[in-house]
């Protein structure tokens, strides 16, 4: 039977849950690599029993295990990256400059074609590629010595690279988002980059449409439409319907356009998912209700989803890579919280269960269909 994977990064050590096409009983796997904060972990879409992790910790930096067998064990593959070109400066709040400094991984993008081709968006921002499993990394130099580079400022979290999208029509064609930069698109593998932020609006930087220097939380696209992408910004929800040439707000009727992830419906293209919280400085849901809104329209008219999620007193956050779908006829959706509790739907959002309580505060969720 069709089985499913949610993978789980946190503070302290990753988790495999797993189960079968009903997702009604879980099984927790972990925690793997206990103490260590994992930032991402992400299965290859070619072969199934491949997982990438980003495991770094502030003493002994930044380790890039693998695993062959669904993450029953791992390897580290990975210990060094490999960097290009000049080390080039980054103009940071107080108006000096420093070089450029690796700090840890952020996000793995698996290739979908090849299981050794991965994609790592780090921090500072830049993005690096293995074509050989993680064994060695090369940086793909282009993006992190764009001519705005440095200009680029970091946001609270840091100067990192987030977000990584592929165009499964194109595999040269890639989107990014860098906080705080803003997105950018590759259309010949990452060798050249082009700003992609018109339309974006932020009042908190010194020219409020400037082409790049906006915080770009989050972006998510449809595979069957790679050209329509949606955005989670610091302040408002956006869309784009020429990959990413052009953007206009979808906030709509949202109670707070602030927030950190966004998720496309696996089969509904116009069905977006974020989960609004109150504010820039204060990371926790509205009134203390924990409440996912959707849209089935592609923004702007949104609805607030609460079966199942606490709505008193809840005064979590969801960081940008902890919501995920997966791609069962009924489409599950599945998000994770600084309190330590996943959470998921089976029926698109209507109704929502605690998968598991009490893990680390949750990074990241990635959930993965298995045959």
């Amino acid at each position: 039977m069709t089985g499913v994977r949610v993978l789980v990064g946190t503070r302290k050590g990753g988790f495999v849950l797993t189960s079968d096409g009903k997702r009604k009983n879980w099984k927790v796997d972990g925690p793997h690599f206990g103490g260590w904060e994992i930032y991402h972990m992400k299965g290859s879409p070619v072969d199934p029993n491949r997982i990438y992790a980003s495991q770094s910790n502030s003493w002994f930096g930044q380790i890039m295990p693998r695993s062959d067998d669904g993450g029953k064990t791992w390897e580290t593959v990975g210990n060094e990256f490999a960097y290009e070109g000049s080390v080039g400066t980054h103009l940071w709040y107080d108006d000096t400059q420093h070089p450029w400094e690796f700090a840890r991984v952020w996000h793995l993008e698996p290739s979908l074609s090849d299981p050794d081709t991965v994609y790592a968006g780090v921090e500072d921002a830049a993005m690096f590629k293995t074509t050989d499993g993680g064994k060695t990394w090369q940086e793909l130099s282009g993006l992190r010595l764009h001519p705005s580079g440095p200009t680029w400022q970091p946001g609270a979290g840091g100067l990192g690279l987030h977000t990584i999208l592929i165009d499964p029509t194109n595999e040269q064609r890639m989107y990014v988002a860098i906080s705080a930069a803003g997105a950018f698109r590759t259309e010949d593998g990452g060798t050249t980059w082009q700003p992609i932020n018109q339309g974006l609006h932020s009042d908190f930087i010194p020219d409020p449409n400037a082409e790049t220097g906006h915080c770009v939380h989050r972006i998510a696209m449809h595979p069957s439409r790679p050209n329509v992408l949606f955005m989670q910004k610091h302040w408002d929800v956006m869309r784009s319907d020429d990959s990413g040439t052009s953007w206009h707000e979808v906030s709509g009727n949202l109670p707070t356009d602030f927030g950190f992830p966004i998720a496309v419906h696996a089969h509904e293209p116009e069905t977006v998912y974020v989960v609004p919280i109150k504010s820039d400085s204060e990371h926790y849901p509205p009134e203390g209700k924990l409440r996912v809104y959707r849209s089935r329209g592609g923004g702007n008219e949104w609805e607030a989803l609460t079966n199942g999620l606490p709505q008193s007193d809840c005064y979590v956050n969801i960081l940008r890579e902890a919501m995920s779908v997966d791609t069962l006829d009924d489409c599950g959706v599945y998000f994770g919280t600084t309190g330590g509790q996943v959470y998921a739907s089976t029926d698109g959002g209507d109704h929502w269960e605690a998968i598991v309580r009490d893990l680390p505060a949750v990074l990241s969720v990635e959930a993965q269909v298995l045959p």
